[in-house]
């Protein structure tokens, strides 16, 4: 299999509350290259988790993801930042580990997050979506060849999210996604593909779609017509 990020024979589960939750079993999957692909599932079902192993910064029971080129932390995800630092100085860290220019991605991050003189204080002060507009700013700043998205086109008012599809829409011209989100507007108009990830497998639609049609049937509690 080839592609940027390579899935081969993953499980990972984990146990949440006495309930067992399956994330991948065996899977063996080759996210497609050059362009936006969508992820779908019931809450619950690992979407994020899966994010975060193709990430790194989760690992996997078993098996093995292979990333070829750079691939982003989970966009909406915080997790990454100090809390202690302030916005700036997430940002600089970040660039200097990416070995982006720190004034140019300070700039960048300060005009586009817009969190006015918040920028300048420590991130615990931030609310979740402050933490958001950074973390997406951020993460626009670095030229990643894979982009994970996780809802962050979700956070701000209506200007904020339309800037943000805007800016991802720019970054996507040249670089792949996997994005994760509770619109099927936002993936129909950004994604050209979709999987669904139920049960811990993966169930891959070269049209968006028929991923989003898959999705919405589970969603009520029935199967899709071709696979009833």
């Amino acid at each position: 299999m080839t592609g940027n990020v390579v899935l081969e024979h993953v499980d990972k589960s984990f146990r949440l509350r006495g309930t067992r939750t399956v994330v991948a079993r065996d899977l063996c999957f080759a996210f497609p290259d050059g362009q936006a692909m969508a992820l779908l599932g019931r809450n619950g079902a690992g979407k994020s988790s899966l994010l975060r192993m193709i990430a790194g910064s989760s690992d996997p029971d078993s098996g093995r993801i292979l990333r070829h080129g750079s691939v982003s932390w989970p966009v909406g995800f915080q997790g990454s930042f100090h809390p202690d630092l302030t916005g700036l100085e997430n940002a600089r860290f970040a660039a200097r580990v990416y070995g982006i220019d720190t004034g140019e991605m300070s700039d960048f991050v300060e005009e586009f997050a817009g969190l006015g003189a918040h920028f300048r204080l420590p991130v615990r002060s931030y609310s979740a979506g402050m933490k958001a507009r950074l973390a997406f700013a951020v993460s626009m700043a670095v030229p990643f060849d894979t982009y994970l998205i996780d809802e962050v086109t979700s956070v701000g008012d209506g200007a904020f999210r339309q800037r943000s599809e805007d800016m991802l829409r720019a970054r996507l011209a040249r670089a792949s996604a996997i994005v994760v989100s509770h619109s099927m507007d936002l993936l129909t108009r950004i994604c050209t593909s979709g999987a669904v990830l139920e049960n811990g497998r993966l169930f891959f639609y070269a049209r968006v779609a028929r991923a989003i049609e898959h999705h919405q049937a589970l969603m009520q509690g029935r199967l899709p017509p071709w696979m009833a």
